[in-house]
């Protein structure tokens, strides 16, 4: 993924640096997952994944626990997930994914933080070419797991690429090999730090220190609204 890869990565770290916004957003994911397949994450992959990610950020757990139960509240029923394609400042093209009870609020709110970055909404579908969707997962480089033996192990579990850090080992596949790649690991007792369905840009682009300041402003008020769950951008 390279240098576009090392961009999103500091980016999202800084954003999700936010204590007080990140909990509420890992709640939410838990919610919506065992709402979706159940309160046990034995039987449900989504919500194994979801607990799995909040433990990684220290979440506590009783925050993880309440997070688990509010799946039986009325309220939750009517929760979804929506998404958002715009257009920000200096042209990035932006892509957002939310988790709301209540559409009409966030896509308010998401219009208008595009409209005051001086930018805008485009039609759903619009940008959906310009991103591949991706299976990520993150684990530990202890020493002790051969990347280079690794990928050739997980191939026909999906595997299309593995990168190695000083600390870190990524391993990214298509979107659909998310769940084959999940077992292949729980398999091979391999423990996963974190794992996400990411979009990257098929066609980076760089943006001067100038412009991604206004981009940044803009980026802000969407990481502060607790609708909104993960933004990803053009930026190279």
């Amino acid at each position: 993924m390279g240098r576009a890869f090392e961009y999103r990565r500091a980016a999202k770290e800084k954003r999700w640096g936010k204590m007080s916004k990140l909990f509420p957003k890992l709640g939410k994911a838990i919610t919506m997952a065992a709402k979706e397949g159940g309160q046990d994450p034995a039987t449900n992959a989504k919500l194994r994944t979801a607990i799995q990610n909040a433990k990684a950020e220290n979440m506590p757990k009783d925050n993880i626990e309440a997070a688990v139960k509010r799946a039986n509240q009325k309220d939750i029923a009517s929760f979804a997930q929506v998404d958002y394609e715009g257009k920000g400042p200096h042209g990035v093209l932006v892509y957002v994914e939310c988790a709301t009870d209540n559409p009409t609020r966030t896509v308010a709110n998401v219009k208008s933080y595009f409209n005051r970055a001086g930018g805008g909404v485009v039609p759903n579908g619009q940008l959906e070419f310009m991103f591949d969707r991706k299976s990520v997962f993150e684990l530990e480089n202890t020493g002790a797991i051969d990347p280079e033996e690794l990928e050739l192990e997980l191939i026909d579990a999906g595997c299309e690429e593995i990168e190695a850090t000083e600390d870190r080992i990524f391993i990214y596949g298509d979107y659909t090999a998310f769940g084959t790649l999940s077992s292949a690991l729980e398999e091979r007792g391999i423990a996963v730090l974190k794992s996400n369905l990411e979009r990257f840009p098929t066609t980076p682009v760089e943006f001067t220190e100038e412009q991604l300041v206004d981009i940044e402003k803009m980026m802000d008020k969407f990481d502060d609204d607790d609708d909104i769950q993960q933004i990803f951008t053009n930026m190279g």
